[in-house]
């Protein structure tokens, strides 16, 4: 095997473990929400609207930060966003007010989506594109286990020491991931023959945005859902160890499940795959109309809606950065965290509005629905593409620059 033709293990490594940091900090409010709120003096509701505030403010920076640093080296703009990312949650730590949290909190959402847009980009500048799902697995990898293990250590160590002590753990995390992305990164290099690359079709920003925003309309169906997902899976949860604990440990391990599936994509058929995760997402979602009263059938639903859904960033990711190209992988990797975090606070919001207005059991129809819809619209955006001309003018045959001039 050729050695461009292999998978950069080590700095997929080490990206994985940045994800893992950047997730973990998103979540971490809510690992320690009684511990925080009793200390800094307000209610559980005050303190969860820092999970909010953070999916606002990654919104709102992103495109800015991405822009400010486009010409820099990609591996110094991890390793820097990862120095003020520490040095936020350090700040958070040792906040002596809710207000001085709340700025702590900004300044590390700031940062994270630059993060995001920075690591997907440059995970598809060093791995080569017949492999791309397989490396977008890998660093995705670190996000699902922060999720599945990182919010629930934080929330172990708020209970047997402190809050603040999650938190100063976290600020040495980040400290740490940077120097290991300084270290262990390699630089983007041109990957494949001349050949290869002068033949590859030129990068387009429409699709990308087309796709972005239909993933992006998946995600607020899924998540109108599993913002109440505690309530819609009660009955599983009942025959499970653990109870609702039981129940969210299943689907965060189906979860994890499908993205190591999706390292198995083959170049060629991530958009079909996509396109068939969406749809069973769907069907999952309706499912959860018939799972009142039956145990059984719960936990079979949880199960299939947790693989799924666990497919859905990592084939969406591969699919924007591959259609992107060389030319626009900059603002297609910043497109991506500012549209999944879109979908995820419109799709809570939604559920909520239900809820209030109805219960719970009134979510599953509506947001299968709306992913129905977004499926739909994928098919039709993908075989569009897939029926393009081939006859494109030639995309240089270089990648960007892996490093410029301040």
């Amino acid at each position: 095997m050729n050695l461009s033709d292999r998978l950069p293990w080590p700095s997929l490594t080490v990206l994985g473990g940045a994800t893992f940091v950047m997730v973990t900090g998103e979540m971490l409010p809510t690992a320690v929400l009684p511990q925080m709120s009793a200390d800094l003096g307000v209610t559980q509701a005050r303190t969860g609207l820092l999970v909010s505030l953070w999916a606002l403010t990654v919104v709102v920076a992103t495109f800015p930060l991405v822009r400010l640093t486009r010409r820099w080296d990609r591996r110094s703009v991890v390793a820097a966003a990862l120095v003020v990312f520490a040095v936020a949650s350090a700040l958070t730590a040792v906040a002596p007010t809710y207000e001085a949290a709340v700025a702590g909190r900004l300044l590390g959402a700031a940062v994270c989506g630059l993060l995001w847009a920075t690591v997907n980009a440059h995970v598809a500048d060093i791995v080569p594109s017949r492999h791309l799902a397989s490396g977008v697995a890998v660093v995705l990898g670190g996000a699902t286990l922060g999720t599945v293990i990182g919010v629930p250590l934080a929330s172990l160590v708020a209970e047997g020491w402190d809050w603040r002590v999650a938190f100063g753990s976290l600020a040495v995390l980040g400290g740490v991931a940077a120097v290991l992305v300084r270290v262990l990164v390699t630089r983007a290099v041109a990957l494949g023959s001349a050949d290869e690359r002068a033949a590859a079709p030129v990068g387009q920003l429409r699709p990308v945005l087309v796709v972005a925003g239909l993933v992006g309309l998946v995600l607020v169906g899924h998540f109108a859902a599993f913002t109440f997902v505690t309530r819609l899976v009660a009955d599983a949860a009942a025959g499970l160890p653990g109870g609702v604990s039981g129940a969210l440990l299943v689907f965060g391990a189906s979860s994890t499940l499908g993205l190591a599936v999706v390292g198995r994509v083959r170049d060629g058929w991530t958009a079909p795959v996509l396109v068939a995760a969406t749809v069973l997402v769907a069907v999952s979602l309706l499912a959860l109309v018939v799972v009142d009263g039956r145990p059984v059938v719960g936990l079979v639903v949880l199960v299939a809606w947790g693989l799924t859904s666990g497919t859905l960033p990592p084939l969406a990711q591969t699919l924007i950065m591959r259609t992107a190209g060389p030319e626009h992988r900059g603002t297609a990797g910043g497109v991506i965290p500012v549209v999944f975090n879109l979908g995820i606070a419109v799709g809570a919001a939604v559920g909520s509005l239900v809820v209030e207005r109805s219960a719970p059991a009134a979510l599953p129809v509506p947001a299968a629905l709306v992913v129905a819809v977004a499926a739909v619209g994928l098919v039709v955006a993908t075989r569009s593409r897939a029926a393009e001309p081939t006859d494109l003018p030639a995309r240089r045959a270089v990648v960007e620059p892996a490093a410029c001039p301040n």
